[in-house]
């Protein structure tokens, strides 16, 4: 198995390919932080109908309480069962739910498809480093299964 950064030195105009499909067009705004952009993000995809939820990654030292013997660090977040798993693999900042009708040729029922926003300051740009292959994975693996998932800097169409 190789990590996306390999795969996207392999295949350099699908990797392009890729990023442009997941990432979305920088706000008219360039002014701000990311926790701007996904206070902003949460706000349009509730108007649209759907639900996101802060994914926060990381990990704790962890001490007995009896002895205060340091134990296994608690891990929490998507896609953060080792600290090797995280290095290859970064899931996004919201994780959310979109309803989503099925045609009446598909019994007609209404279905919730997972969503995956990765938010970024207004004006960035892709530029490959090791957490954004890391962060462009996981997107890449949700929208192989089915999700939506992308990249964004505020602009959310669902």
């Amino acid at each position: 198995m190789s990590t996306f950064a390999e795969w996207a030195a392999r295949y350099p105009e699908a990797a392009a390919d890729l990023i442009r499909i997941l990432c979305t067009a920088a706000t008219p705004d360039s002014g701000g932080s990311e926790a701007r952009v996904q206070q902003q993000v949460r706000i349009r995809v509730a108007a649209l109908g759907a639900m996101t939820w802060r994914n926060n990654v990381g990990a704790t030292k962890a001490r007995c309480p009896d002895c205060n013997a340091p134990q296994v660090p608690v891990r929490y977040g998507l896609a953060n069962d080792s600290s090797r798993l995280n290095k290859r693999i970064k899931s996004s900042d919201l994780i959310g739910c979109i309803p989503r009708h099925v045609t009446p040729a598909m019994v007609g029922t209404t279905i919730g498809q997972f969503a995956s926003f990765e938010c970024k300051r207004p004006g960035w740009t892709y530029t490959g480093t090791e957490r954004e292959a890391g962060q462009a994975a996981w997107l890449a693996l949700i929208s192989s299964l089915g999700g939506f998932a992308q990249f964004t800097t505020g602009e959310v169409q669902l």
